[in-house]
């Protein structure tokens, strides 16, 4: 059951945008207080428009985590963009998010130009402060320059850390306006289990896997038994190359075997009890350019 709404209460749903690897899901994940969104250093990790959702005393701030905003080249990319660029006009606010560990460059600008044209409020929020040298003031200028001539509000802080986000969060309220609860209280995201299950499979395959793999894995979540005592899942790893399968195997199986280990103590997290992970690894030659597998796969252009 979804409650009434206190009068005077806000929310709303606020686009997490920016471009590959600025730190959105890692902001996300910490604003909401749970990991929901997977994470690591390998750009274009997000595929789905994810939501978080932070419900307070006086607001509900539904986060919409995006795809890296980058110039595509395959069906997928393309996908993701589209996706990405649709959030931009379906949300309340638009987070513009930004590394700040090194200066404004052309993927800043191209995001920035975007955002430019749309008539959703934009925050320029700088990420990564925490990994800032002593060239920290020089750096954020060339942020500020970018957002000072759309008139946009210019917060700083630590998605890793925390810092400043309290700040950050109080920002964002204030630009919100009264509405309903649109999620029961505490919910933190709207995605299902299993997408979830599928994620954190494929974040271990992205940090213990290097070369051409990662972005050619899609997980399918075959089965999910719920016991009384344990949950058992049975998940398929599809790539595009015989030696992709390879490269996940590893020699006599030890890459898999990593992978559901790695996985398996995540997942446990998540649903909060033992859990027993089952993987397979298939051959699915050139699924990111096939519309038919990205739609199986869960990747279509949303609404």
């Amino acid at each position: 059951m979804i409650p009434t709404a206190p009068e005077g209460y806000k929310s709303g749903f606020i686009g997490i945008l920016g471009r590959p690897n600025v730190g959105k899901s890692t902001l996300m994940n910490q604003l909401v207080g749970q990991k929901i969104a997977i994470t690591s250093p390998v750009a274009q990790t997000t595929r789905n428009r994810l939501r978080g959702i932070l419900t307070t005393p006086e607001a509900q701030c539904i986060f919409v985590d995006t795809p890296g905003i980058h110039k595509p080249h395959h069906q997928l990319g393309k996908v993701l963009v589209k996706n990405a660029r649709m959030a931009i006009d379906s949300v309340d606010i638009v987070l513009f998010v930004v590394d700040g560990s090194g200066v404004a460059g052309g993927g800043d600008r191209y995001v920035a130009e975007l955002l430019s044209q749309t008539q959703t409020p934009v925050l320029l929020g700088i990420n990564k402060s925490d990994q800032q040298a002593e060239d920290a003031e020089a750096i954020d200028q060339t942020y500020t320059e970018l957002a000072s001539v759309q008139g946009w509000t210019v917060t700083k802080f630590s998605a890793l850390t925390g810092d400043g986000l309290d700040r950050l969060q109080s920002l964002l309220v204030e630009r919100l306006e009264p509405g309903p609860y649109y999620y029961p209280p505490d919910l933190v995201t709207d995605q299902p289990e299993r997408f979830i299950m599928g994620e954190l499979i494929r974040e271990q395959i992205l940090l213990l896997t290097r070369e051409e793999v990662p972005h050619s894995v899609a997980i399918a979540i075959e089965r999910v038994d719920e016991e009384p005592e344990i949950t058992r899942i049975l998940a398929t790893i599809h790539v595009e190359r015989p030696s992709q399968k390879g490269i996940v195997l590893g020699k006599g199986g030890s890459m898999l075997k990593a992978i559901g280990t790695a996985a398996r103590l995540q997942i446990q997290k998540l649903v909060m009890g033992k859990v027993y992970l089952e993987l397979f690894v298939r051959v699915q030659p050139k699924w990111r350019q096939s519309r038919t597998r990205l739609a199986e796969f869960g990747y279509q252009v949303e609404d």
